[in-house]
């Protein structure tokens, strides 16, 4: 059997990325390779409402489930834990490596052209105007935030012209010996 040598894939990245449908990609490539381990959408996890004034994305409360969750998915065998979410800063990707008590963590930065952005967007929110707006809006601005983050040792993968199973295969073959 391969052997993973990291406990967590975290893929970063602006809307429109690709980070969930990566995430479940790798998912499927790990249990295809008898590799055992747990996907995680961490939007899921910060979705509630209202958001504070102080924390708009709800990103503490994000963590505190990621903790919770990421706990029970190691304790039921997860060896590799695939985490697509959006990490701004530097301090933000060490907390979210305590949270997820991950000892060896791939930081995966993903990025595209904007023009495959909005289209994604655009399929994604294609009943939801006001929805659609904002995402095409917060695109450039995050991934600003993301470029001036002063990130070191991630794995950056363009999503522009690669299918979700090409970039899986990609970062499968980074943390498979």
């Amino acid at each position: 059997m391969p052997i993973a040598t990291c406990d967590t894939v975290l893929i970063n990245g602006s809307v429109g990325t690709g980070k969930t449908t990566t995430a479940e990609a790798l998912g499927e490539e790990l249990a295809r390779c008898g590799i055992p381990g747990a996907v995680i959408d961490v939007d899921w996890l910060r979705r509630s409402w209202p958001a504070p004034v102080d924390d708009p994305f709800r990103t503490a409360l994000a963590l505190e489930n990621l903790q919770a969750i990421a706990s029970n998915f190691r304790r039921a065998g997860a060896r590799v834990l695939v985490v697509a979410t959006v990490v701004e800063t530097r301090d933000e990707l060490q907390r979210s490596t305590t949270a997820l008590a991950s000892r060896r963590l791939l930081h995966v930065r993903l990025s595209a052209h904007s023009d495959t952005v909005l289209s994604r967007l655009t399929r994604r929110h294609n009943d939801d105007e006001a929805a659609l707006r904002w995402h095409a809006r917060r695109h450039p601005e995050l991934a600003g935030v993301l470029d001036r983050a002063g990130f070191t040792d991630e794995l950056r993968i363009d999503t522009t012209d690669s299918s979700a199973a090409e970039i899986a295969r990609q970062i499968l073959a980074t943390i498979v010996k």
